[in-house]
């Protein structure tokens, strides 16, 4: 479907470029109540690198900043536990107390019943959104060292305005190396509030869409006014319909991905993968109504792993889609931004498992 570099000649399957915030999760208490915190490591862009190397078993790196702390070190420990290599990381000197430059904290609350998950980043002034262009040396890295994918998203996008312009940089070297690049919208309406909003992020989206072969997110994420992407339950159809319209103008396009998601409350979600390709047409997930949630941040970068895995190892779009969709669904069943499944778990549950005890 998609056409790849042979794994021989690069030494990384994926990279991620993005943030990777340290995350403070207070379990079943609340932000404003809790006396400890249990922390992990997370990142919209980082999650799906992350879990292409621990779940699947695929060589992955992160292009990222931290600031050379005791903060920056934990992060870097995490992300090694997590089995991505860290010699991608751009470390930024410690001023003391981090005027000029910090590490991103994310305190998150799982959510409950009624009440809502709540997500409080501080990440004002971070390391990695104080990246520019001409700081990462783009064409030895996809060039020279190799690299089969590049994945990045809105989140990263939306940090700065230098960023954008950074991932821009990234995407244009990528694609002249041969190296696959998606990208997943991944609105996030507190990086954009002071930066011209919801109108401000769907135009930097659509500029940078115009180097990407895997989108995920919604075409209600670009300019213009779309058929609605969701639809009825279990179709696909307007997706498709939308999908193509989004492709006809990005003739680079071969894949469109999303998710949809019914909040019955915290812990109660109706779930489901869709997905599109020029070869393929639609393809859609089995639907997962009343799907039970523990910790929802991170099911749709679980879903981006699930299908970005299925892409690089050759399988077909509706397959691909199942495992997004399983994997984003087990991601959604352990605290924690990143996943705990196992790969078996995962095709186990895309071929049609359930949750019977094994033995």
């Amino acid at each position: 479907m998609i056409e790849l570099r042979p794994a021989a000649a690069c030494e990384l399957d994926v990279v991620a470029l993005g943030e990777v915030m340290l995350r403070l999760d207070p379990g079943e208490s609340r932000i404003r109540a809790a006396r400890r915190f249990e922390v992990w490591e997370g990142g919209g862009e980082y999650n799906v690198a992350r879990a292409l190397a621990a779940v699947f078993g695929h060589r992955a790196g992160v292009v990222t900043a931290l600031v050379d702390n005791e903060i920056g070190r934990l992060v870097e420990s995490l992300v090694r536990q997590g089995g991505v290599d860290t010699s991608l990381v751009r470390w930024e000197p410690f001023d003391g107390i981090g005027r000029r430059a910090r590490n991103g904290l994310n305190f998150t609350e799982r959510g409950y019943g009624v009440r809502s998950a709540l997500g409080v980043s501080d990440r004002g002034a971070t390391a990695v959104s104080q990246l520019a262009p001409g700081m990462i040396d783009w064409d030895d890295l996809f060039g020279r060292r190799g690299v089969r994918w590049l994945h990045t998203g809105g989140v990263f996008a939306g940090l700065s305005p230098t960023t954008a312009e950074v991932a821009h940089e990234a995407m244009r070297s990528a694609r002249a190396h041969g190296t696959v690049v998606s990208y997943d919208t991944n609105y996030r309406p507190s990086l954009w509030a002071d930066r011209g909003g919801p109108d401000r992020a769907r135009a930097v989206n659509a500029e940078l869409a115009a180097h990407v072969d895997v989108l995920i997110g919604n075409r209600s994420d670009f300019p213009g006014d779309p058929p609605d992407p969701i639809g009825p339950p279990g179709s696909g159809e307007t997706f498709a319909a939308a999908a193509a319209l989004l492709a006809a103008d990005l003739p680079g396009l071969q894949v469109v991905a999303t998710t949809r998601r019914t909040v019955h409350s915290a812990g109660d979600n109706d779930w489901q993968g869709l997905a599109w390709s020029r070869d393929a047409g639609p393809a859609a997930s089995v639907l997962r109504p009343h799907l039970p949630v523990l910790d929802r941040v991170g099911g749709g970068d679980g879903f981006a792993a699930g299908l970005l895995h299925g892409l690089l190892t050759g399988e077909d779009l509706a397959t691909c889609v199942e495992l997004g969709a399983a994997h984003g669904a087990l991601a959604m069943s352990t605290p924690g931004d990143t996943s705990m499944a196992s790969a078996a778990e995962v095709r186990a549950l895309a071929l049609g498992g359930d949750a019977a005890t094994r033995r």
